[in-house]
């Protein structure tokens, strides 16, 4: 396992016992034999809004860090997914969304996969690069709204 895995295991771990923590850059990186810098990366790469945190710093006395998991309520979670997407997403914040998601049990892993698979870089190459983040936001989108809904829809015949 990498170091930046190490440091955010560790710091998950943290925050399975409470939903807000608060440490010591300095003092962790030391007891990981690592520079504050890796700690900074972690938290800026893994714990963001998008995956349901916020990161408080506090400069001086070795780097007071305070992180803590954004409360939701699945409807206004999913809500503010939509609303914060707006006409661009990149591969990682996708990505970074539908870990929230999951965790909080508004999709399945299934359905990640299946949103992941079709709004991946590599699907959308033969799409000019500056067009790629605005189809994949409508691309995202319309995949959560579809993996939100109870069921398939009935057609004119079927009911």
């Amino acid at each position: 396992m990498n170091l930046s895995n190490t440091i955010a295991d560790m710091i998950f771990d943290m925050l399975e016992e409470k939903n807000e923590i608060e440490f010591q850059r300095n003092l962790l990186a030391q007891d990981l034999g690592c520079v504050p810098s890796q700690i900074n990366y972690v938290l800026s790469s893994r714990f963001t809004p998008e995956r349901g945190f916020i990161v408080e710093s506090r400069r001086g006395g070795g780097g007071c860090i305070k992180i803590s998991r954004i409360s939701y309520n699945k409807n206004s979670l999913f809500d503010e997914v939509l609303s914060s997407v707006g006409q661009s997403i990149d591969e990682a914040t996708v990505r970074s969304y539908l870990v929230n998601l999951i965790y909080h049990g508004l999709i399945t892993e299934h359905d990640a996969e299946l949103i992941l698979s079709a709004t991946n870089d590599s699907v959308l190459r033969a799409i000019p690069y500056e067009y790629r983040d605005g189809i994949r936001a409508v691309i995202f989108k319309n995949m959560l709204l579809t993996s939100s809904k109870q069921g398939v829809p009935k057609g004119p015949r079927d009911e």
